[in-house]
């Protein structure tokens, strides 16, 4: 295989979260190649973009037949255009039962035995979600202005996407409005490489439960190089665009309209300063009965009622909380620690964004809690300042999982029982082997769906402390490249079945035991006892270089060297 040159195979699997897996045979050789964006059973035509001993990359060029996965048709007309819903021409079970099973091939080689209670679903798959942020761009070089969502593939050109079907048709309705709005004046958009232009995003909430609208308009603060600032002043064209956004026919109420200005060069919403032009800066939603303030830069679960679903799993494998004292870390707008406070003797949340643990005090005092205690920090250098001991620990962290040094710290709490919660099963997996190393078992698992159409899945795990000295089992999961970095700290380890089973995968051919111990050996590292001595002195074979090669090529796999 070269790299860019074009070729065929068929879709064989898919790891987490959207990586197609093809094998394709060339001579005697048999390259692992992986493409984005695909489905199991997807004949493709794809471009090679990377090649390595260890496997190849290759982006889509054509789907030539289909998946048997793909049993209708997309329900949005963005569809082929727009890199959001992957899931689209799957039927919601047909989605869900491939969730599912991702998320059992990720965790079963790392957990000797666990009870799996399969995957919730969301109430609803389409219409949604209560939160989506736009970017203002261009379809093509030098097109016209377009308002939505990036191209599939693409960093820089925008799909207009006013019909989008995982959000309710105020949505839709407003981003027409705004894209209309700023169509006729003489304004350009932000444009990433030359860091010049004016409009950037266009954010909206809007609560499932209350109907409640936000509408955040993101720009930075050049309009004076726009035309349109040599007729009108940049407050009157704020007024002017809260009249048109006001003047809307909704079925939801718009109870804020934000304008923020952010001049940073990356490409993320953030605020160097925000104006409240009508309203106020929140919305209010409603969870399991107890209400909460989401202001314009909180996170909040985007599914409320997959929400609902996530919680009531989560609440139900925490138990009997009367008495105890929890620890919610990474506990965002304090959701969970609210859930829990009712029924337990104190909560105490720690975040990292100081706007968060505000935002959870404020919902706490809301709901009428006296109990919940919520702390602004990283939980790494928190905890240690807590003076309380906890009796049973919630983990929500974010998707990179937990920081080892973190990891290590709650481990010596030494409680029960833990529920982890995970909205990316690869970090999961490899927090848990640190918990089993640790004398954790995993008691439970619950997949949970709350992105309908894409990629993504939640879980939920109840682990609890082992009562006796167990031999523990060790394993490894692997990982997405960005989670790299994170892990340089940890020092993976895997099984001489695990190593021989992945050399025979990826490179078709076998090794001995004895083979790996000799590389293992020349590396200076721990080997089982007298694996590299034959019996009564006969002489050992020595690893051919082609096995040293895939021997070595598995630890770096597995993080061993």
């Amino acid at each position: 295989m070269k790299k860019g040159q074009e070729y065929e195979g068929t879709i064989i699997r898919i790891d987490f979260p959207n990586k197609g897996v093809l094998y394709y045979k060339e001579e005697d050789r048999e390259y692992k190649v992986v493409i984005k964006g695909t489905l199991p059973g997807q004949k493709v035509r794809f471009l090679l973009t990377r090649k390595k001993s260890a496997g190849c990359e290759g982006r889509l060029l054509e789907v030539l037949e289909k998946s048997e996965y793909e049993n209708r048709e997309p329900l949005c007309p963005h569809f082929a255009e727009c890199g959001g819903c992957t899931y689209q021409k799957l039927t919601y079970d047909m989605q869900t039962n491939l969730k599912s099973k991702m998320v059992q091939d990720i965790l079963n080689p790392v957990i000797p035995d666990y009870e799996y209670e399969g995957i919730l679903g969301s109430p609803m798959e389409t219409a949604y979600r209560n939160k989506m942020e736009f970017s203002f761009g261009d379809e093509y070089k030098d097109g016209p202005l377009a308002l939505g969502l990036h191209k599939k593939g693409s960093f820089y050109d925008i799909v207009t996407v006013d019909e989008c079907k995982i959000v309710h048709e105020d949505y839709n309705k407003i981003l027409k409005s705004v894209l209309e709005f700023f169509k006729n004046k003489d304004i350009s958009y932000y444009h990433k490489l030359r860091h010049t232009g004016y409009l950037r995003h266009l954010v909206i909430r809007r609560a499932i439960k209350t109907g409640e609208i936000l509408i955040h308009l993101v720009t930075t603060s050049q309009y004076d190089s726009c035309g349109e600032s040599k007729v009108t002043t940049e407050e009157e064209l704020m007024r002017q665009w809260k009249e048109c956004m006001l003047s809307l026919n909704l079925a939801g109420t718009v109870t804020g309209i934000l304008h923020t200005y952010n001049n940073s060069l990356s490409d993320v919403v953030q605020s160097d300063k925000t104006d409240i032009l009508y309203g106020r800066g929140y919305i209010m939603e409603e969870l399991l009965g107890l209400k909460f303030k989401i202001s314009a830069f909180s996170f909040f679960q985007t599914n409320s009622l997959g929400a609902e679903v996530l919680y009531e799993k989560a609440r139900e494998y925490v138990g009997e909380t009367k008495d105890k004292v929890v620890f919610d870390l990474y506990s965002g707008t304090g959701t969970i620690a609210q859930m829990l406070a009712p029924v337990a003797k104190q909560v105490i949340g720690v975040e990292i964004v100081e706007e968060a643990v505000e935002t959870a005090k404020e919902n706490a005092k809301l709901n009428g809690l006296d109990n919940c205690t919520f702390i602004a920090g990283d939980v790494l250098k928190v905890i240690d300042n807590i003076k309380e001991k906890p009796d049973f620990i919630v983990l929500d962290p974010p998707r990179d999982g937990i920081h080892p040094k973190a990891l290590e710290k709650i481990i010596q709490f030494g409680v029960d029982k833990m529920v982890y919660i995970s909205c990316k099963p690869t970090s999961l997996a490899r927090d848990l082997v640190v918990l089993q190393e640790r004398g954790y078992h995993v008691e439970k698992v619950c997949a949970i769906d709350q992105f309908p159409m894409s990629v993504h899945v939640e879980t939920c795990v109840l682990l609890g402390r082992k009562k006796s000295t167990e031999n523990i089992l060790y394993g490894y999961v692997d990982v997405e490249t960005k989670d790299t970095d994170y892990l340089k700290t940890m020092k993976g380890c895997a099984s001489y079945a695990q190593i021989k089973a992945w050399i025979e995968k990826e490179y078709g051919f076998k090794v001995s035991s004895l083979y790996v111990a000799q590389i293992k050996d020349k590396l200076g590292m721990e080997k089982r006892e007298n694996y590299n001595k034959g019996e009564n002195k006969a002489k050992v074979p020595h690893c051919p270089p082609e096995k040293e090669k895939a021997i070595m090529a598995a630890f770096k796999h597995f993080k061993m060297i």
